[in-house]
């Protein structure tokens, strides 16, 4: 019994225990003691010691394959080959398939120099394991080295009709070289390349390369073109590999048969996909730039730059800048079969939808096409079933191209051939009227001076878009050029009638240009009280104080400064003050050019004083936004606003007495000299 229960003083915990107990393992125990064998009896009794001792580890786990090497090894120590051998094979009806244990017996059986012995096991293991390679490049190494040629060939051959791994028969060749034996590596190459054909699903192109170098490194150059071209024969045109053709290329140009490299370049590109042909044609550029020509080397860049382009349309066929880009190139460089067969490929591509923000791109692939055909290749037939193709192709009840028809009718008249441009442009404007379409037309006509035409088209025009201003102008302008000012005048009466109209400010201007000169200045001043009636905008009734100021002789001072008094009448109800400000700064430089001093007096008081407010600002949610300033004028004439005007001058008046007061006030010394003086 423990008396004192008392904890200890110093206390010590798990894991201080464990980390003493961890440091004391690393302690270095002494040595056995060295046990001197003197005598034959103590040798015996140290063996049988030993011997009981492999023996019972054995028999407690007989699996364990590293006690049995480690009792043989033991037994081969003292020279007990006979014991050794007996534990090894002991040891095999175990377990035969452990490699580890026949290399260990067959590796002590050498090393005693006990060859038959070794052959023997080697035998056996080839025989029981043949799929262990390990055994096979042992036995041969072991007869190669013995100096038995013949016996190691006898090994391989029966090694090869297991149908070994490409390394075992690359050991065989390589064995028969190193003893001069060509003809026989030159039969085992055959025997592999036969075996690799008959046996493989998919045989390697690099077995016949190495075949194809071998017989190049003994200079049988002669069957070496024999095998590259039967390794292109036998790979054919489905399982073509750009290996295969770039080592039969350069073998080629070791030959300097430079004809017969750029031969098999070509072929071989013409044929293997562009994506699995990179390294090909980086070579085939490199052998054209150190035996080329200029010629061959843009060939070589136009060839790259093609392949790009094709995997670009080929991964989207409805890139269009793509195939622009493409077309450009095949257009600088090739014949014009080829070129209308990529033209024929990009036009094939049709939008899906039928928008046309999709087809915008698209038609100029047609354009690009007809124009193709009438320039380089001269060729109007086709150039016409260009055009009349595309024409046939566009969904004109949805939308069309006017640029299309335009250009088709400009393509007949080049071809001398009027009617037809004048029925494709018929056929347009039945179809599918638009604006760009009727110009084009009428200035077909114009430069043809059939004006009765173009009077016609004129009135389809309008009847098609009557609210199209610049038609009304353009129509009257034709009228005057042809001095029918009548028409032209009745013209602009239809024009300025039409309830509704895009630009009716320049309509009313060009009225309005075309009486002054005609030097209708009545007419014109009916025309501006009648556009007045319409809009009260301050820039037409400067307009109309400008046009009396250079009307009228006698009369155009006061005319004009009548305009100016009617438009100020007229504006002083209008929201915006800032076109009244124009107007008022009109006269004004009116007066200052022709006015008198009373005028200009009268001009300066209806002047407004431009002051600076602040409105209250919110923002899109309702929320408060702060503050912002802004300008506001305040017009004289303005009754309501005179209260305002005089209280703010009462403030300002103040504001300065207020600042003379603060100064007065900062600098007595100031005050006392002034009173002094």
């Amino acid at each position: 019994q423990v008396k004192n229960k008392a904890p200890a003083e110093v206390q010590i915990t798990a894991e201080q225990l464990l980390r003493e107990a961890k440091e004391r393992e690393l302690e270095l125990l002494p040595p056995p003691p060295q046990q001197k064998i003197t005598d034959v009896e103590e040798l015996n009794d140290y063996k049988l010691r030993k011997r009981k001792t492999f023996e019972d580890n054995i028999r407690k786990n007989r699996t364990v394959i590293s006690n049995w090497i480690k009792y043989a090894q033991w037994e081969e120590s003292l020279k007990e080959i006979q014991r050794a051998r007996s534990i090894y094979e002991r040891a095999l009806d175990v377990d035969y398939r452990n490699v580890t244990l026949w290399l260990k017996y067959a590796e002590m059986e050498m090393k005693n120099r006990q060859v038959n012995h070794a052959r023997n096991i080697w035998d056996r293991a080839i025989t029981t394991l043949p799929r262990v390679n390990q055994f096979w490049y042992k036995y041969t190494y072991m007869e190669e080295m013995l100096g038995n040629v013949a016996g190691s060939r006898q090994v391989f051959e029966r090694w090869m009709e297991w149908q070994p791994e490409e390394q075992a028969w690359h050991s065989y060749i390589n064995f028969e070289l190193r003893y001069k034996e060509v003809d026989r590596a030159r039969s085992i190459y055959e025997r592999y390349i036969l075996f690799t054909a008959l046996v493989l699903v998919h045989p390697d192109v690099k077995n016949w390369i190495k075949y194809a170098r071998f017989e190049e490194k003994h200079s049988y150059f002669a069957h070496a073109r024999k095998v590259y071209e039967r390794a292109v024969e036998f790979f054919g045109e489905e399982h073509m590999d750009e290996h295969l053709y770039v080592a039969f290329a350069k073998f080629e140009e070791n030959q300097k048969e430079f004809e017969r490299v750029r031969v098999i370049y070509k072929y071989a590109l013409d044929r293997i996909p562009k994506q699995d042909a990179q390294n090909l044609f980086k070579n085939y550029t490199i052998f054209e730039k150190k035996f080329g020509d200029r010629r061959g080397i843009e060939d070589i860049i136009v060839s790259k730059r093609r392949f790009q382009y094709e995997e670009e349309v080929k991964a989207n066929p409805h890139n269009y800048d793509a195939w622009f880009d493409y077309l450009r190139l095949v257009e600088s460089d090739t014949d014009a079969e080829t070129v209308r067969e990529v033209y024929e490929r990009a036009i094939a591509n049709v939008p899906p939808i039928q928008e046309k923000r999709h087809w915008k791109r698209y038609i100029y692939l047609w354009i690009n096409y007809a124009l193709y055909e009438e320039l380089e290749a001269k060729a109007s037939k086709r150039t016409r079933q260009v055009y009349q193709a595309c024409l046939e192709l566009l969904p004109h009840k949805k939308f069309t191209f006017a640029k299309m028809w335009l250009l088709y009718a400009q393509f007949e008249i080049r071809q001398k051939n009027l009617p037809l441009a004048r029925r494709a442009l018929g056929t347009s404007i039945g179809k599918c009227p638009k604006n760009k379409l009727f110009k084009g037309y009428i200035e077909l006509e114009l430069q043809l001076r059939e004006f009765d035409r173009c009077r016609k088209l004129y009135e389809k025009f309008l009847e098609f878009a009557p609210e199209n201003c610049t038609s009304w102008i353009k129509f009257a302008e034709l009228e005057t050029i042809l001095g029918d000012i009548d028409r032209a005048r009745a013209i602009y009466e239809l024009a300025i009638g039409q309830p509704r109209l895009d630009m009716p400010e320049v309509l009313w201007k060009s009225y309005i240009d075309f009486e002054i000169e005609q030097e209708e200045y009545e007419k014109t001043r009916n025309l501006y009280r009648r556009l007045l009636q319409r809009t009260q905008h301050v820039k037409v009734w400067i307009s109309f104080a400008q046009f009396e100021l250079s009307a009228g002789r006698e009369e155009r001072l006061p005319r004009c400064r009548q305009i100016y008094e009617e438009a100020n009448k007229a504006m002083r109800s209008c929201e915006e003050k800032e076109e009244r400000v124009m107007l008022l700064e009109s006269w004004r430089s009116f007066e200052d050019e022709f006015g008198t001093d009373a005028t200009k007096e009268r001009i300066d008081k209806l002047m407004p004083e431009k002051i600076k407010k602040r409105r209250k600002l919110q923002a899109e949610d309702g929320s408060d936004a702060g503050w912002e300033e802004y300008y506001d004028y305040i017009f004289p004439e303005d009754t309501a606003n005179q209260p305002n005007l005089k209280l703010l001058a009462m403030a300002k008046l103040w504001k300065k007495q207020q600042q003379e007061s603060e100064a007065a006030a900062m600098d007595p010394d100031k005050d006392i000299d002034e009173s002094q003086t």
